[in-house]
């Protein structure tokens, strides 16, 4: 199995074949940049910096939850390259306990995005926020 697919754990129905590595990486991208934008707009409400309205966080937090597979199908084989660092590809058991961290830290905030409760949201999202530092301490170049 090559390295990219035995990281990640991927059957063959959830990888992506891509014609090009870059075309691997922009999909990479644009997904942790849309599940950034839409996280960012929980923050900024967890921080206190914008106005709580439970639906608005609740539907930012469904937005989160729906992409949160889809940038681990981008990291196959010969797709190295772009804002992730090599020890991604090479630290198979590492990565896919942090990538199941974060999975399942989505998937509490997403419930607690259902609630409207924004104490609720606030320890969720701050759960979820560690999990995604501890990826990107690890993994992405600075």
């Amino acid at each position: 199995m090559g390295l990219g697919l035995a990281v990640l754990s991927l059957s063959a129905a959830q990888a992506l074949e891509f014609k090009k590595p870059e075309d691997a990486i922009k999909y990479r991208q644009s997904a942790f940049a849309l599940m950034g934008a839409h996280f960012s707009n929980v923050g900024a409400v967890v921080k206190g910096d914008k106005a709580f309205n439970a639906q608005d966080v609740a539907g930012d937090i469904a937005v989160v939850a729906s992409l949160a597979a889809l940038p681990w199908k981008a990291f196959g084989p010969g797709t190295e390259g772009g804002k992730a660092k090599p020890e991604i590809w090479a630290e198979g058991d590492k990565v896919k306990a942090g990538i199941e961290k974060f999975q399942t830290a989505v998937v509490a905030l997403n419930d607690a995005g259902k609630t409207g409760n924004l104490d609720a949201i606030k320890k969720a999202f701050g759960n979820t926020a560690q999990s995604c530092k501890g990826c990107h301490d690890n993994y992405r170049k600075k």
